[in-house]
């Protein structure tokens, strides 16, 4: 810790506020002397604890605590910005002419909204404003935001130096149209008393809150604020156990808990919110999902509402889920990428027609229309009937295998029973009926002319590296791979795990790999 003669002002009551050095993101946690040295620190916790080189306490005295024991360091305030106003981060990013910026998107959930066509150069009539990454700490003088940008319906504010939802509240309180709040990568400090800024928030319908170190019970203490909410993203949080929304969150359409350690048992906490209409769970480690209320086949009381749900990359591995998943009686969406369901001939194609069987509302799977549902209902028709006869199915299936299979009889009565002769065998594993054909593309390298291999299904990703090293000469550690499917035109999947499989990512026949490296 070095020494400098000029330090600049420190703000009063700095402790809690934000501060940005070199680029970081930190919360001052302490103001004052550290001996032996001369002159003032500042304590920061860091956002990223990696930053950090202790614990806040130096030569056996603690100056302050941190929740990480590497997450703190001692700052000269001179390498401290503690911020501008929302007006003055404003002028900075909008003092170009307003129409170089109106080709600009602002992302607020999963929905991207572009700029409207503004004549004007200024800044009333802008209706969107992006503050990602900006120093705003506050609101500034008392209503000049109303006067200045009164038309602001969607406003982001993601990764700033707001310090605590009083100066959330304060900025958008002035921006009576505001409808959608992004506010992720942000350490916002509660308030004792959120439903004294209702009225802050009173139009708002979208809001994320990614990557913020919130829990459960913090959203819901907060959530009074919300009173209209109807789309909420909490993505990349430290929520675990969820309990049930009382009285508040009533008004909600969709809500993505995505990238969270969530306590699978608490995930029905969720399911009396009477409009839930969207629910994404992907990467959160389920791997089970019971509805107790109902009978196999027959539809649960719980999730109403719920049209679309995402399960992608969790633990699920047993079809019961899928089965308890039909209980649902609203869903007509469903994702489940990156699980490990799979058929006795370990082909995805079948698996794919077990699931399209085995719920039968859905319009969707993976973002896909399910191909010939008629054929996928006949070929699992197929596939358990000789399960079926030895069960007792000419007259009454055995309990065992209504649970294992309750659209069963359902699919009976609509296409007839299966025959002896058309009962299909499972058949053994055959690597030859696995085998993918990969076109891999090379998108950075337009010399390159695209390669076709076929591939093992099983075959995991690091050997696949391995064979383009041999292919094109580029260290395996510098190769990124995504994929594309004819089925989702337009839209690139990451492969980002060296240990899993190409079924593991749902790859398919046909399917692209492009092949990209640093």
């Amino acid at each position: 810790m070095g020494v400098d003669q000029t330090e600049p002002e420190v703000p009063e009551e700095a402790v809690g506020r934000r501060v940005s050095c070199g680029g970081e993101r930190a919360t001052v946690r302490y103001v004052g002397p550290v001996p032996p040295t001369a002159g003032l620190w500042l304590g920061v916790e860091w956002d990223d604890p990696d930053r950090g080189k202790h614990d806040g306490s130096h030569e056996g005295v603690q100056y302050f605590t941190c929740s990480h024991t590497k997450g703190g360091s001692f700052v000269r305030p001179a390498k401290a910005s503690f911020g501008v106003d929302y007006l003055a981060a404003v002028r900075q990013v909008y003092q170009v002419d307003t129409e170089e910026v109106l080709s600009e998107e602002i992302s607020i959930s999963d929905k991207k909204l572009k700029w409207w066509c503004v004549e004007e150069r200024s800044y009333e009539s802008l209706p969107s404003v992006i503050l990602s990454r900006c120093e705003v700490n506050g609101p500034g003088d008392d209503g000049e935001i109303k006067k200045t940008t009164p038309n602001v319906q969607w406003l982001d504010m993601s990764g700033t130096l707001l310090s605590c939802w009083e100066d959330v509240a304060a900025v958008t309180q002035q921006l009576e149209r505001l409808e959608g709040l992004q506010l992720s990568n942000n350490r916002l400090r509660l308030t004792s008393d959120p439903s004294t800024h209702c009225q802050a928030f009173c139009n708002i319908k979208v809001l994320a809150l990614n990557s913020c170190d919130l829990t459960w019970p913090q959203i819901l203490h907060c959530a009074p604020m919300w009173p209209q909410l109807e789309d909420l993203c909490v993505e990349e949080n430290n929520i675990t156990e969820l309990q049930r929304p009382e009285d508040v969150l009533q008004s909600l359409k969709s809500l993505s808990l995505s990238s969270n350690p969530l306590v699978q048992e608490s995930v029905l906490s969720l399911s009396a919110l009477p409009r839930l209409e969207q629910l994404n769970l992907s990467n959160t480690g389920l791997s089970v999902i019971r509805f107790d209320d109902a009978a196999p086949g027959a539809p649960t009381e719980m999730f109403p509402a719920l049209k679309k749900l995402s399960l992608d990359r969790n633990n699920i591995t047993e079809w019961c889920v899928v089965d308890e998943l039909a209980k649902l009686r609203s869903l007509v969406q469903f994702s489940c990428r990156g699980n490990r369901l799979t058929s006795s001939d370990r082909n995805p194609k079948t698996a794919n027609q077990i699931l399209i069987a085995k719920l039968g509302r859905l319009v969707l799977l993976n973002s896909c229309e399910p191909e010939d549902r008629k054929g996928a209902e006949l070929d699992y028709i197929k596939m358990f009937g000789e399960e079926w006869l030895k069960a007792g199915g000419r007259s009454q299936a055995s309990a065992q295998f209504i649970s294992q299979h309750p659209r069963y009889q359902t699919l009976i009565d609509k296409y007839g029973a299966p025959e002896e002769g058309e009962l299909k065998k499972p058949e053994p594993f055959a690597l030859k009926n696995q085998l993918l054909k990969i076109t891999f593309v090379f998108p950075d390298a337009g010399e390159r002319k695209p390669i076709e291999k076929k591939l093992p299904a099983t075959m995991e990703v690091q050997k696949v590296k391995g064979l383009l090293y041999r292919l094109l000469k580029v260290p395996v550690a510098d190769l990124k791979l995504t994929y594309t499917s004819p089925k989702m035109v337009g839209t690139e999947f990451e492969i980002d795990s060296d240990l899993k499989t190409l079924q593991f990512y749902s790859i398919e026949d046909g399917n692209q790999v492009l092949v990209r490296w640093s």
